[in-house]
């Protein structure tokens, strides 16, 4: 695409992007890409926790997207088309890379850093550790609980937002964000304790 096509389209809506996609336009559909192309490699990466995946179901997205753009009746934005194309990637791929590995099914959901008393730049020597072990506790959640969590906490989105993106209710949502709270606070409680106690005392 062309600096100056790119430069034309940045104002249109993404409706008019669909429609124009829809008509043949690989351009349209390209700046498109351009703007949900990092969002849907974080989403999946969340998923996958790997380069080579991610950039192989990203693409696949993307693709399986254009082929399926005639059928988009537009009645959600594109975003949440996309998403629940890239989640739904995502959700097949672990669920066939459990099959192949004779796996138990994962399980997921939130904890904020700044719910943290120790997560300071004071401690930022802990901070490589916490990070580690929160992404193994999110990882090891079940897939419906890591979905909603990957959606609301790393891409922001509301619970009605990501209701969408999964096709369920939007209390399903927050339920599974209740639930997934306890579990990763289960999960690093030991974790959590030992840090406590050991920090210096002020």
């Amino acid at each position: 695409m062309s600096n100056t096509m790119t430069s034309f389209m940045d104002d249109w809506t993404d409706d008019k992007l669909v429609e124009q996609a829809k008509k043949g336009d690989r351009e349209a559909y390209s700046e498109l890409i351009r703007r949900y192309r990092e969002r849907i490699y974080q989403t999946i990466y969340r998923f996958t926790q790997n380069h080579g995946d991610t950039d192989d179901l990203a693409q696949e997205t993307f693709m399986q997207g254009f082929r399926a753009l005639q059928h988009f009746r537009q009645k959600s934005g594109f975003y949440t088309w996309i998403f629940r194309i890239a989640v739904n990637q995502s959700l097949n791929f672990l669920k066939k890379k459990k099959r192949e590995m004779g796996k138990e099914e994962y399980d997921d959901n939130l904890l904020d850093r700044e719910q943290l008393p120790f997560y300071s730049p004071e401690s930022a020597s802990m901070g490589k550790e916490l990070g580690e072990r929160l992404n193994e506790a999110v990882n090891s959640l079940p897939l419906p609980y890591k979905s909603s969590f990957v959606l609301v906490v790393f891409q922001g989105m509301t619970h009605g937002e990501a209701a969408r993106v999964l096709r369920c209710s939007e209390n399903t949502i927050s339920w599974r964000m209740h639930r997934a709270r306890k579990m990763l606070q289960a999960k690093l409680k030991r974790y959590l304790d030992e840090v406590q106690n050991d920090m210096p005392k002020i």
